[in-house]
């Protein structure tokens, strides 16, 4: 844990960097993670996100000589213009301003500050755009992109088979450990955001794929059997999400993708193809662990696109 609250303003002669924040504003942002994990419980990955956002805008904050604690209404509608400038989407600066006001509220509660600096600040207003995905042709000729002969291509193929049949987010599937799958009962339980947990059903092609691996893929990347991670790296430790991601890349271009998938590009195209073949829309909130439907809803949208397409190609009046 950090020290208690700084209430003294920081020199302006403090040394900044591009990189980095203030060592005060540092500070500052740490003791604000920390209570944000001791009272919510919030998952590193969101946490890791909070403190980027907040020290990207004190190292803004920094470069013109001033600190979080000076900032005020002027500096922060400065900072967003210089994001538009920056041809930054809406929705992450929605979502930094929302990250800036919890931070401003926590000091405001702890007695640092006597007024917050976000107030009469509108959020951007934004569209709500359709998300990427890909066609069943597509995520077919991704599937068979990875080359069999080789371990990390043989594991690429099962993470993909498992991602597509699943609808995984890329940090639960890197995460995944052997206890969390059960192929008797062919469903895997995952620890989604704010670890709340959801059984997974596995899709035969997917087991097949996954029962080979595990015998014939993993034991070649793993020399420690009380290592549990699913899938590890060449190096026998859990994959990070990055890393993945540029695995996945790779592959698209060698099947000749033309929109290059991510690895939330293929939970898209699970959840929209299951719509596109019937499935109710309350099982694919289940599915993809989303707390409120009104997020799942998104994927309506683009059912109804194929929908209105079918309709215009094979109607005698489309």
């Amino acid at each position: 844990m950090t020290s208690e609250l700084l209430t003294e303003q920081p020199s302006t002669d403090a040394r900044l960097t591009a990189e980095h924040p203030s060592p005060r504003d540092s500070e500052l942002i740490e003791q604000y993670i920390d209570a944000l994990w001791l009272e919510k419980g919030l998952s590193k990955n969101t946490l890791s996100s909070y403190r980027r956002d907040l020290s990207i805008y004190a190292c803004w904050l920094n470069s013109r000589n001033a600190y979080l604690l000076e900032s005020c209404r002027t500096d922060l509608l400065s900072y967003l213009n210089w994001r538009v400038r920056q041809r930054m989407k809406a929705s992450s600066t929605s979502r930094l301003l929302s990250c800036l006001r919890g931070f401003f509220r926590y000091l405001l509660r702890e007695g640092v500050l006597v007024e917050d600096p976000t107030l009469q600040v509108e959020s951007p207003k934004r569209g709500r755009p359709l998300p990427k995905t890909l066609s069943e042709s597509e995520v077919e000729a991704l599937l068979q992109a990875p080359d069999l002969g080789d371990v990390l291509g043989f594991r690429d193929r099962a993470m993909l088979e498992m991602l597509y049949s699943s609808g995984l987010r890329v940090s639960e599937l890197v995460g995944l450990q052997l206890s969390q799958i059960n192929l008797r009962q062919g469903v895997i339980r995952v620890i989604g955001k704010g670890d709340k947990e959801r059984l997974v059903p596995l899709g035969d092609e997917a087991a097949d794929w996954l029962v080979r691996y595990l015998k014939e893929g993993r034991p070649g990347l793993i020399d420690d059997a009380a290592n549990e991670v699913v899938f590890p790296s060449r190096r026998g430790q859990q994959m990070t999400r990055q890393t993945f991601w540029h695995r996945i890349k790779r592959h698209g271009l060698a099947a000749g993708v033309e929109q290059l998938p991510s690895p939330h590009v293929l939970r898209h195209a699970f959840a929209t193809h299951l719509l596109n073949h019937g499935a109710d829309l309350r099982v694919v909130q289940l599915l993809l662990g989303h707390s409120d439907l009104s997020t799942t809803q998104i994927y309506t949208h683009i059912a109804r696109h194929r929908l209105q397409s079918l309709h215009k190609q094979h109607h005698p009046r489309g």
